[in-house]
């Protein structure tokens, strides 16, 4: 008798579990449809990244977008024109053709028609409505291990997307697959999540996690159907006095002096306890420096690395810093140090040290400095099989020869 009622228990909570997943699918549907009828929409847009662990948001910014439905696409199918939040400045550009961003202190754009890299996608961040669409479309139609749920919260429904596959899925447009890169990026599993207001059952916020980094992008103040035209021309949004540039094409520019050789630029920087730390104040006879960026993967790669050098080498003989350029947030790099395990000197960069050291937004580099704080070698990239040996056999040149 147990048995039986167990069984029935078994088979009603079943049948409970997939209405409920039908009605979801349904709601869902709904909401595709009402998505798919937008085919202008002007808004102002949020978006905001930060890190696993992180309390607070390490990018965040405004954007005042218009946004056009472009079924000729076959890859986004959108259009899109983002400006800066005061609508001033335009900021980029995509017709279904070419891409356009813009370098307005140069005067200049670059313009990318997708040639130069061939990629089975095109790696473009997808307008908010396209965005929304693509992943509900997704939802109800992929083969892909996922599980969905979508919970009424009052005023909203929350729809939460998990994505159990061997590859992080990310959406431009339609969901790709992105293959592994040659360094861990730890879990594949790719959450979605999305706020949709009852009022019109559209989506005004979308929450996207992964493993590496998590984003987030709210839409505010949204006026559908009302742009005239439906179709733009990237060329009718590039100024008449601005210089165009073909994306991947290298041009003739200054050349950045070598600094190789050269007296290694004085420093003082805060570290992940607060603490003031100076280049000068460093006594061991070789130093590596590497300038890196929360979020970059081949800096994330070579952390192990790092941590073996410095418990390799005597404090005497090798100090090992890194110097954290893209994000300067006290509590990021608190987190990124404690969640990856960093053992070295950990820092936080400025404008004045990138100028000096001619780093960029590249990263990593590392710098490799002897007793007299002489740049031996600057070394650009991470590779686990070469980068690691071509430091450590400087380090150890340097050091025999110091001996």
């Amino acid at each position: 008798m147990r048995t039986g009622l167990l069984l029935i228990a078994f088979f009603l909570s079943s049948v409970m579990t997939m209405d409920g997943q039908e009605n979801n699918n349904d709601y869902l549907r709904k909401v595709l449809s009402n998505l798919e009828n937008i085919k202008t929409a002007t808004y102002r847009s949020l978006t905001e990244s930060w890190e696993p662990g992180d309390t607070t948001t390490n990018i965040s910014g405004f954007t005042f977008v218009e946004e056009y439905d472009n079924p000729a696409d076959s890859t986004i199918g959108a259009s899109w024109v983002n400006y800066t939040d005061d609508k001033k400045e335009l900021t980029s550009c995509y017709d279904g053709h070419v891409h356009i961003s813009y370098w307005h202190d140069k005067h200049g754009v670059v313009v990318n028609d997708f040639t130069f890299r061939k990629l089975p996608f095109r790696p473009l961040g997808s307008p908010f409505f396209n965005y929304a669409k693509n992943i509900i479309k997704y939802a109800l139609t992929t083969d892909d291990s996922i599980s969905v749920d979508v919970k009424d919260c009052g005023a909203d429904y929350f729809f939460r997307l998990v994505i159990n596959e061997d590859e992080q899925v990310e959406f431009f447009g339609a969901g790709h697959h992105i293959p592994k890169p040659p360094f861990d990026m730890g879990d594949p599993t790719s959450i979605y999540e999305m706020w949709i207001g009852k009022l019109n059952d559209l989506p005004y916020k979308i929450r996207r996690e992964m493993s590496h980094n998590i984003s987030a992008n709210t839409c505010f103040d949204a006026q559908l159907n009302k742009l005239e035209a439906t179709e733009i021309k990237a060329s009718d949004y590039i100024p008449k006095d601005y210089e165009v540039r073909e994306y991947g094409k290298k041009y003739d520019t200054k050349p950045q002096p070598d600094l190789t050789g050269k007296q290694a630029p004085d420093w003082t920087l805060m570290d992940i306890k607060e603490q003031m730390v100076s280049l000068s104040e460093l006594k061991s006879k070789v130093i590596l420096i590497e300038f890196t960026g929360i979020g970059c993967g081949p800096c994330m790669a070579s952390i192990p690395f790092l941590n073996e050098l410095k418990n390799k080498y005597s404090a005497d003989d090798l100090t090992v810093v890194g110097i954290e350029t893209w994000n300067r947030k006290t509590r990021s790099l608190q987190n990124y140090a404690n969640r990856h395990a960093i053992g070295y000197t950990f820092l936080s960069g400025n404008d004045e040290i990138v100028d000096n050291y001619q780093v960029g937004l590249a990263a990593p580099a590392f710098f490799i400095l002897d007793e007299n704080r002489i740049i031996r070698k600057i070394v650009r990239g991470y590779n686990s099989e070469n980068t690691g040996k071509e430091i450590s056999n400087l380090i150890n040149e340097l050091l025999k020869s110091g001996s």
